[in-house]
């Protein structure tokens, strides 16, 4: 497999994660669908980051969320409960990404939510080094309630009835094709498209990365965003 394109890719968006000029950690947000390719991707940045001697803190969304019986209130397939019930941005902002910002202690939290146990957790906290680079994935990243909270927004894209297959396929140890694709049909892939008309995402992202295919990913840097 040629994978020319993807260590080009990755290799842009390293020297845009360096070239930000801050005080405190370099906080990025890896936004986009559900398995849009998002937590490979910000792997693969910290292994380049890490290499170039970076300290780098991963965290991802799944790991605040709201208690499942708030996440579901609105029934189990709602997309707006998943685009408004899911996510606990308050903690978020409080115990990660404030801390890290302008201002911040350094001191920082990367869990907040036990998914298996459905339990609120309050881990001790670490201490960031001030070149730190937080590599944040997850959905809805670029939300207006978090949007001020990145120096730099990474969207992920994919065309989301593709989403569907990769779905089958990542939990078919877990789920029957048919529970998979109800719950990205009727859940996941109109919530996204809430997303997309009420936060305008890619009008916020620094890097859109087209991750259709993988091995040969495209990306463009939009300009005048802001």
């Amino acid at each position: 497999m040629d994978h020319g394109a993807r260590t080009e890719l990755i290799a842009h968006l390293a020297v845009a994660v360096t070239a930000v000029a801050a005080a405190h950690p370099t906080r990025v947000a890896v936004d986009g669908p559900p398995a849009a390719g998002k937590t490979t991707l910000a792997d693969e940045l910290a292994v380049v980051l890490r290499a170039a001697g970076r300290p780098v803190i991963r965290a991802t969304v799944d790991d605040f969320l709201f208690p499942r019986a708030r996440r579901y209130a609105r029934g189990e397939l709602s997309a707006e409960g998943c685009y408004y019930d899911t996510h606990d941005c308050a903690t978020l902002r409080r115990v990660l990404l404030d801390p890290l910002g302008p201002g911040g202690d350094r001191r920082f939290r990367t869990a907040a939510y036990d998914h298996t146990a459905d339990a609120v957790l309050s881990p001790a906290p670490a201490t960031a080094p001030a070149n730190a680079v937080l590599l944040f994935d997850g959905v809805f990243l670029l939300r207006p309630e978090l949007l001020d909270r990145w120096e730099l927004r990474i969207l992920v894209t994919v065309e989301l009835e593709r989403t569907v297959d990769r779905a089958v396929v990542r939990e078919r140890a877990v789920a029957s094709r048919a529970a998979v694709e109800r719950r990205w049909r009727e859940r996941y892939i109109p919530s996204q498209r809430l997303y997309f008309a009420t936060a305008h995402p890619a009008r916020r992202a620094d890097f859109i990365v087209y991750n259709d295919d993988p091995a040969h990913p495209a990306w463009e840097r939009p300009s005048g965003l802001r």
